[in-house]
């Protein structure tokens, strides 16, 4: 057994333990790492199980252990035949196709043959990049001849008429909507720009969508569109309501995924806990209570297409995210991971020299709320054929009763003011919008 590892380490003389364990839950993971250190002995893993079914690393690779081993969940199961139904042969185009998830989406999508990968994005380098991967990717897995073709495309989600020529050209049978601004306090400091592009940017999308036919939409929401404090999570919790209209409108398979944080995504909280860590300087965190869902990529895009699979147009799926994780705990985890001895503002009696760093409390930026939400107050939810996956049986409601034919005459004039800068108009129209947005923490 595990307890018997440093009685072992020290008659075999051992200098290293491997846990060749890539299911086992983050749990274990952090028991058998508590084991090693106090036995003096170096630990490293292989893979988890997401990141070996995502392909993104094989069973044979060895390396240290991290904090997503530390938070791995028990793995779910996927019904992989649907997904696969749902992408193979199809004609597929990915917004945010450089980013995190829009990155993961198409390499995921690419193992299921489909007909066509469109990458669409803004910005050229992340463009460039994951369309280098996915090329090597194909060219490894299944040959030059059997590769479907990949079309990076540069272009903003704000131009309508950018959209429609993308549109025309490559004919997309299946839309992931992942492109969005995401971080909370620069959208606080930008809030024209967070309407442009999260809810103008949707809104020509689908309406690009629903003029060219699209079979599928999915857009991906967040656990931030839930009685929104953000400007970020109340332009996701429109999208959120567009999306819902349109598949009531045409009957289409129009859907939304909503979901946490994600472990390494581009802009995440661990990139600026290493960064601190690395330079020697204190991990700053926001609130000793502040919590957060969180779910490894790989681990959410499996996710994500089991939920499209299961779509049939107008529901907000909702992913089991598990329990939330401490932001305190996430610091100190890291900080010894790295080696080194954390020490937290006013714990400990603060006495002694026996740590290396401090986690330090900087106060609650703008838009921020201790604790996320999965639903909306009222929405009710109910458990899909898949046991990681709910639904809100009126998530795509506008949430007082209104006609929902409001909703675009209120749309066009948000984003009229948006494009007016006139921030205070915004939000008053926010607020009439989705009535239980409270701005918090303004500055």
């Amino acid at each position: 057994t595990r307890e018997a590892m440093p009685a072992l380490a020290a008659e075999h003389r051992v200098s290293e333990v491997i846990i060749a364990m890539p299911t086992a839950p983050g749990a274990s993971i952090r028991e058998i790492l508590d084991v090693c250190r106090h036995a003096g002995v170096a630990a490293r893993t292989i893979p988890g199980l997401y990141d070996i079914l995502s392909g993104q690393a094989t069973v044979s690779q060895i390396r240290d252990v991290d904090i997503e081993d530390l938070l791995r969940r028990e793995p779910v199961q996927i019904d992989a035949a649907a997904v696969r139904d749902l992408l193979h042969g199809k004609r597929i185009l990915v917004t945010g196709g450089g980013g995190s998830i829009g990155g993961e989406l198409c390499r995921q999508a690419l193992r299921a043959a489909p007909e066509h990968l469109v990458l669409l994005g803004h910005g050229e380098n992340s463009i460039f990049e994951i369309h280098s991967q996915l090329e090597d990717m194909a060219e490894e897995t299944m040959g030059c001849a059997q590769a479907p073709p990949l079309s990076p495309v540069i272009a903003d989600v704000r131009d309508r008429e950018r959209l429609q020529q993308v549109f025309d050209r490559y004919r997309p049978e299946l839309v992931f909507h992942a492109a969005a601004h995401k971080h909370v306090p620069l959208m606080e400091a930008n809030v024209c720009e967070a309407i442009a592009n999260n809810v103008l940017g949707t809104r020509n999308l689908i309406s690009v969508s629903e003029q060219s036919g699209v079979d599928h939409f999915i857009l991906i929401s967040t656990d931030k569109a839930v009685n929104p404090t953000s400007v970020m999570g109340v332009t996701k919790r429109i999208a959120e309501l567009l999306v819902y209209q349109a598949a009531r409108r045409n009957h289409g398979c129009f859907s939304a995924v909503r979901f946490g944080n994600v472990l390494g995504s581009r802009g995440s909280v661990l990139h600026t806990f290493r960064r601190q860590i690395a330079a020697g300087k204190p991990v700053t965190v926001t609130h000793p209570e502040m919590k957060r869902y969180f779910m490894t990529i790989p681990e959410a895009v499996m996710l994500v297409l089991q939920a499209a699979a299961l779509g049939k147009g107008g529901e907000v799926f909702v992913l089991d995210m598990g329990e939330p994780v401490c932001m305190v705990d996430l610091a100190t985890d890291l900080i010894k991971l790295s080696g080194l001895k954390p020490r937290v503002q006013g714990r400990d009696g603060g006495e002694g020299n026996d740590w290396d760093i401090e986690v330090v409390f900087t106060g609650v930026r703008p838009g921020e709320k201790l604790f996320e939400e999965l639903f909306v107050d009222g929405e009710g939810y109910g458990r899909t054929r898949h046991e990681k996956i709910f639904v809100a049986m009126n998530g795509g409601d506008c949430d007082d009763g209104r006609p929902r034919e409001e909703l675009d005459a209120m749309v066009d004039r948000l984003i009229g003011l948006a494009q007016a800068g006139d921030r205070a108009g915004v939000v008053r129209t926010l607020k009439e919008i989705v009535p239980q947005y409270e701005p918090a923490g303004r500055g």
